[in-house]
C-alpha cells in the first residue's frame, strides 16, 4: 500500500485532534477549526464510542500519522522498544522522536515532517558532516545536524524556520539558526515529547 495522499484534515478529524500535518494552515487557516466531527456518514449526527480495542487502534494509527510511518515499520520499532530496558510506551516514542525527518522538523528546517522526509531524502543535509539521505535514520544524544551549504537559501527551510518562532523549538534540541545547524542535546525524555499519544494503550494493543 503506497503512502497516503488524500486530505490531511480529513485524518486529523478522524482523530478528533489537529495533527499538525500541514505546515503553517494548521497554525491559521486550518479547516479543522470549523469542522472537527469525525468524517463518513454514520458520525455526522452522533458521536463514536469505541470499545477498548477501538480506543487502543485509534492511538496507533494516530501515531503512525503523526510521524509518517507505515505498518511494518511501526511493528519493527515496537519490538525494539521491548527489548530495550525501561518502559516499552516510552521507548517506542523516543525511537519515533531521534528519526532524522522528525528531528529536522522539530529544529524547523522543515514545515511538516512529510516536507522533512522529501528533504532528507534530496539529499540536503548533513549528520556529523556526512549525507544523509534515510528519514527513519535514528540520531544520538550529541549528533550535528545541518543543511548542505548549497540548500541553505531554499525557500522551504527560509520560511520554515520563520514558522519555527510560533511552535519552537524541542528542548532536548538546539538550534542554530544563522548556522542553519542543530544539535541533539540528549535522547529526549516523556516529559519532554509534546504530543498526546496514549502510548501505554498502543502497548496494550499489540500485547493482545
Amino acid at each position: 500500500m503506497g503512502r497516503y495522499l488524500g486530505p490531511s484534515c480529513r485524518l486529523c478529524r478522524r482523530e478528533g485532534e489537529k495533527l499538525f500535518l500541514k505546515s503553517e494552515r494548521c497554525f491559521n487557516k486550518c479547516s479543522f477549526d470549523r469542522r472537527s466531527n469525525p468524517p463518513g456518514e454514520r458520525h455526522r449526527k452522533s458521536i463514536a464510542k469505541y470499545s477498548d480495542y477501538g480506543r487502543q487502534l485509534r492511538q496507533k494509527q494516530k501515531a503512525k500519522r503523526i510521524y509518517g510511518v507505515f505498518e511494518k515499520q511501526f511493528k519493527r520499532y515496537f519490538k525494539n522498544a521491548e527489548r530495550q530496558k525501561g518502559i516499552t510506551g516510552e521507548n517506542l516514542l523516543r525511537i519515533l522522536e531521534t528519526r532524522l525527518d522528525n528531528v529536522v522538523y522539530r529544529l524547523g528546517f522543515a514545515s511538516s515532517r512529510n516536507e522533512a522526509r522529501q528533504l532528507v531524502s534530496h539529499n540536503h543535509f548533513f549528520v556529523n558532516g556526512k549525507r544523509v539521505n534515510i528519514p527513519s535514520y535514528l540520531v544520538k544524544a550529541g549528533d550535528v545536524i545541518q543543511v548542505r551549504e548549497r540548500s541553505q537559501q531554499m525557500d522551504r527551510i527560509r520560511q520554515a524556520l520563520e514558522l519555527v518562532q510560533q511552535r519552537g523549538v524541542a528542548e532536548w534540541l538546539n538550534l542554530d539558526p544563522e548556522r542553519k545547524q542543530g544539535v541533539v542535546n540528549a535522547i529526549p525524555t516523556r516529559e519532554q515529547i509534546s504530543t498526546t499519544i496514549q502510548e501505554q494503550l498502543i502497548v496494550e494493543l499489540y500485547s493482545k
